[in-house]
Protein backbone atom coordinates (compact mmCIF):
# COMPACT_ATOMS: atom_id res chain seq x y z
CA UNK A 1 0.00 0.00 0.00
CA UNK A 2 1.39 3.43 -0.96
CA UNK A 3 1.97 6.02 1.70
CA UNK A 4 0.12 9.34 1.63
CA UNK A 5 3.26 11.04 0.36
CA UNK A 6 3.57 8.54 -2.51
CA UNK A 7 -0.06 8.96 -3.53
CA UNK A 8 0.37 12.74 -3.78
CA UNK A 9 3.21 12.43 -6.30
CA UNK A 10 1.95 13.13 -9.79
CA UNK A 11 3.83 12.70 -13.01
CA UNK A 12 4.13 15.87 -15.02
CA UNK A 13 3.54 15.91 -18.76
CA UNK A 14 6.92 17.35 -19.80
CA UNK A 15 5.79 17.90 -23.39
CA UNK A 16 2.75 19.93 -22.32
CA UNK A 17 4.91 21.95 -19.93
CA UNK A 18 7.53 22.58 -22.63
CA UNK A 19 4.84 23.67 -25.09
CA UNK A 20 3.32 26.04 -22.54
CA UNK A 21 6.71 27.54 -21.69
CA UNK A 22 7.57 28.01 -25.38
CA UNK A 23 4.27 29.86 -25.95
CA UNK A 24 4.75 31.96 -22.82
CA UNK A 25 8.29 32.80 -23.86
CA UNK A 26 6.97 34.11 -27.19
CA UNK A 27 4.27 36.15 -25.45
CA UNK A 28 6.81 37.63 -23.05
CA UNK A 29 8.53 39.22 -26.03
CA UNK A 30 5.38 41.36 -26.45
CA UNK A 31 5.65 42.85 -22.98
CA UNK A 32 6.69 46.47 -22.86
CA UNK A 33 7.13 46.66 -19.09
CA UNK A 34 10.41 46.19 -17.29
CA UNK A 35 9.07 45.94 -13.77
CA UNK A 36 10.76 43.70 -11.27
CA UNK A 37 7.82 41.26 -11.43
CA UNK A 38 7.98 41.06 -15.24
CA UNK A 39 11.70 40.34 -15.01
CA UNK A 40 11.00 37.69 -12.38
CA UNK A 41 8.47 36.09 -14.75
CA UNK A 42 11.07 36.06 -17.52
CA UNK A 43 13.59 34.53 -15.11
CA UNK A 44 11.13 31.86 -13.94
CA UNK A 45 10.30 30.95 -17.55
CA UNK A 46 14.00 30.76 -18.46
CA UNK A 47 14.76 28.58 -15.44
CA UNK A 48 11.91 26.20 -16.20
CA UNK A 49 12.94 26.08 -19.85
CA UNK A 50 16.44 25.03 -18.76
CA UNK A 51 15.00 22.34 -16.47
CA UNK A 52 12.85 21.01 -19.30
CA UNK A 53 15.83 20.95 -21.66
CA UNK A 54 18.05 19.19 -19.15
CA UNK A 55 18.90 15.54 -19.79
CA UNK A 56 17.88 14.86 -16.17
CA UNK A 57 14.33 15.99 -15.50
CA UNK A 58 12.51 15.42 -12.28
CA UNK A 59 8.77 15.82 -11.86
CA UNK A 60 9.20 17.85 -8.68
CA UNK A 61 11.61 20.30 -10.39
CA UNK A 62 9.10 20.93 -13.16
CA UNK A 63 6.23 21.12 -10.67
CA UNK A 64 8.07 23.70 -8.58
CA UNK A 65 8.94 25.67 -11.71
CA UNK A 66 5.35 25.67 -12.93
CA UNK A 67 4.14 26.83 -9.52
CA UNK A 68 6.71 29.64 -9.61
CA UNK A 69 5.59 30.77 -13.06
CA UNK A 70 1.95 30.58 -12.02
CA UNK A 71 2.55 32.63 -8.86
CA UNK A 72 4.29 35.40 -10.79
CA UNK A 73 1.64 35.45 -13.52
CA UNK A 74 -1.02 35.87 -10.85
CA UNK A 75 0.86 38.89 -9.47
CA UNK A 76 1.41 40.56 -12.86
CA UNK A 77 -1.84 39.51 -14.55
CA UNK A 78 -3.15 43.05 -15.01
CA UNK A 79 0.18 44.25 -16.36
CA UNK A 80 0.57 41.45 -18.91
CA UNK A 81 -3.07 41.54 -20.06
CA UNK A 82 -2.54 45.17 -21.10
CA UNK A 83 0.15 43.92 -23.51
CA UNK A 84 -2.02 41.15 -24.94
CA UNK A 85 -0.70 38.23 -22.89
CA UNK A 86 -3.53 36.01 -21.70
CA UNK A 87 -2.37 35.41 -18.14
CA UNK A 88 -5.57 33.64 -17.12
CA UNK A 89 -5.17 31.07 -19.87
CA UNK A 90 -1.62 30.33 -18.76
CA UNK A 91 -2.73 29.97 -15.15
CA UNK A 92 -5.48 27.56 -16.21
CA UNK A 93 -3.13 25.52 -18.38
CA UNK A 94 -0.54 25.27 -15.61
CA UNK A 95 -3.31 24.11 -13.28
CA UNK A 96 -4.33 21.46 -15.79
CA UNK A 97 -0.75 20.23 -16.18
CA UNK A 98 -0.35 20.09 -12.39
CA UNK A 99 -3.73 18.44 -11.89
CA UNK A 100 -5.08 21.27 -9.76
Amino acid sequence: MASEKDSSIREVNFEAAASLIAALEQDLKKLSGDSRDIQRLRDEVETLKNVLNSPVRRDHWVTEGLHGVRDVIERVKDEVVADGVKGGQYIAEIGRILGL
